[in-house]
């Protein structure tokens, strides 16, 4: 089954006075770069999350993201009593030592000193996690049935580019026949012409001929182009994730076209290797969006 590196999910879950929030992200990558974004609360559990991960979307740019909101009245900060009292006990002597009037706007004053507000340590929540780290899970599930929908339209594609260059073989192949022809013609007529003037070897003459014309050959050049497009399909069919291989046989389909366009010596022919090439392009840059 063919899927894509590309993918996003979101997920919420509702938890006593609180709302937990996920995102998952997912670019294409060479390999596994995973980015978390957790609260401090639960960087305990960073690990599990980045196993599970790595074992369900296994390749691509991957972020993590999760937040919390509150919905209710959740107290984790106290005033500081006895250090607020002492604060305002001594600004008080102070102030009545300077003879200075406006103890009512002691308080203010006080409460921007340092250590009034205790923050009260949060401890990490077993059964908390649990119902969190579930709610991340069903994000993943969510991208991966986003990869596996893009992945189904890429194969799609995959498939009608093969089809277009194995066509494109089969047009080459109705010119080739009347190519070489068409060259030994031209090379006779060649010779015809300068037969009066100059002598020539008639046997070293058609060596020469059969050398050049195998040159022009692209018969095996085809054979092989097909057989890399039959390759490309049968991976695309068999492998788990055939990303990275279906980029080797693309690199390989692309050497027989440049061959065959190189050698071919035909403007017909070159105009069918210049569509081959366009379809091939198509294909190298789905490839690197395939897991």
């Amino acid at each position: 089954m063919l899927r894509s590196m590309t993918g996003f999910g979101k997920a919420t879950r509702e938890l006593e006075n609180k709302t937990v929030n996920v995102e998952v992200k997912c670019l294409n990558s060479k390999q596994a770069d995973i980015f978390l974004k957790l609260p401090a609360l639960y960087r305990e559990g960073e690990n599990e999350v980045r196993n599970e991960v790595s074992r369900s979307l296994q390749r691509g740019k991957i972020e993590v993201a999760v937040w919390i909101e509150s919905t209710g009245i959740e107290r984790n900060v106290t005033l500081n009593e006895g250090i607020i009292l002492d604060y305002l006990d001594q600004v008080k002597s102070l102030g009545q030592k300077l003879d200075l009037p406006g103890n009512d706007v002691l308080l203010p004053l006080v409460m921007r000193l340092p250590d009034v507000v205790k923050v009260e340590k949060q401890d990490f929540k077993e059964e908390e996690w649990k119902q969190i780290f579930e709610t991340i899970r069903q994000c993943v599930t969510q991208v991966e049935q986003f990869r596996i929908q893009e992945g189904n339209s890429i194969e799609s594609d995959f498939r009608l580019r093969i089809s277009n260059i194995l066509e494109g073989i089969s047009k080459v192949r109705s010119i080739e026949k009347n190519r070489i022809e068409r060259i030994r013609e031209k090379m006779n007529q060649a010779l015809a012409d300068i037969t009066e003037r100059v002598k020539l070897d008639q046997n070293r003459f058609e060596q020469e001929l059969i050398y050049y014309i195998e040159k022009l050959d692209i018969n095996e050049e085809m054979v092989r182009l097909k057989n890399h497009c039959d390759y490309f399909i049968e991976t695309l069919e068999t492998e788990e994730s055939p990303g990275r291989k279906l980029g080797f046989i693309s690199q390989e389909i692309g050497r027989e076209i440049n061959t065959i366009g190189s050698k071919a010596n035909d403007s017909d022919i070159q105009r069918i290797v210049v569509g081959m090439k366009d379809e091939l392009e198509k294909i190298k840059e789905q490839s690197m969006n395939v897991l």
